[in-house]
């Protein structure tokens, strides 16, 4: 049996920000409908990825038989200082080395059949966390944490051990505000409460392969945007992460716009050697750097 209290307490002297804990279920009906419309209406652009795995999305007990318990975890990463035309998440080491080492290390403690998953694996991350209590899902599709912002890392860990009690899950606290929304650069976030990868700079300057066709990311966004994050009021509670892992190195702080025009393939290499930005590869970064100055 888990101890609820002895996964926080672990939790927290690992770095996490925020710990919940639930029973594994399948997904509501109503979130596998919305994320069904949502692909179908094509707003996933490219990322055709997210239509494999259905089935294992709707049921995490797929991803690990008999699984019973799922925790789930936030790590802030808000940097000190900023780099301009770089999503914050992406200053520091790549999260998916860090995180699951952590997430790990944690998982080893309890010394039972699990699986830990950083992004890569077709679990709806968001949907557990809200139901764990970590956070709600904000109009920007961030999670955001009770009086601490949306700038987190999310990790799931599945166990199949039974866990002594549960977390209360959390209703979602954006009431009227529709700030993200307004502060979108590109209207890539809708009145219903969906995001338009084809719209959002994030997947033109990330996910998006060759040239753009119908949109382009705005003036200013190198790798990722995080304008949405910042017009939400919930953010004026983040602090910044005494992470070191997630601080922007003296070699990418020191860069300025006439350094990113020059760049060479090995200094993309240096700079980027374990950081989330070689998703992009050299040539996407050329093409999002090039791009500002034609």
């Amino acid at each position: 049996m888990l101890i609820r209290k002895q996964i926080h307490d672990e939790a927290k002297r690992l770095g996490f920000a925020a710990c919940g804990v639930t029973h594994v279920h399948t997904v509501a009906d109503e979130a596998m409908a919305h994320l069904d419309a949502w692909l179908a209406d094509g707003c996933a652009a490219g990322m055709e990825y997210m239509h494999n795995y259905r089935e294992i999305r709707r049921d995490p007990t797929l991803l690990l038989p008999g699984a019973k318990t799922i925790v789930c975890l936030a790590m802030g990463y808000t940097p000190r200082e900023a780099v301009a035309g770089f999503a914050h998440y992406a200053y520091g080491r790549d999260y998916h080395e860090v995180v699951r080492l952590r997430a790990k290390a944690l998982a080893d403690t309890f010394a039972t059949v699990h699986r830990v998953c950083v992004d890569t694996a077709p679990i709806l991350e968001r949907y557990w966390a809200q139901e764990a209590g970590v956070g709600w899902i904000g109009r920007n599709r961030q999670l955001i944490v009770p009086h601490a912002g949306s700038e987190f890392f999310l990790c799931e860990i599945l166990f199949a051990d039974e866990v002594d009690e549960t977390d209360k899950a959390v209703k979602a606290r954006c009431g009227s505000c529709h700030r993200c929304m307004d502060a979108c650069p590109t209207g890539a976030l809708g009145g219903d409460g969906r995001l338009d990868a084809r719209r959002c700079n994030s997947y033109l300057t990330i996910e998006h392969r060759g040239e753009w066709t119908d949109h382009r990311p705005t003036a200013g966004c190198l790798y990722g945007c995080d304008e949405c994050q910042r017009a939400c009021p919930w953010q004026r509670f983040a602090t910044a992460t005494e992470e070191p892992d997630f601080q922007p190195g003296h070699e990418l702080l020191a860069m300025k716009a006439e350094d990113w025009q020059s760049l060479t393939r090995e200094q993309f290499g240096s700079l980027f050697r374990h950081s989330a930005v070689k998703r992009t590869k050299y040539e996407g970064l050329m093409r999002n750097i090039e791009t500002q100055t034609r």
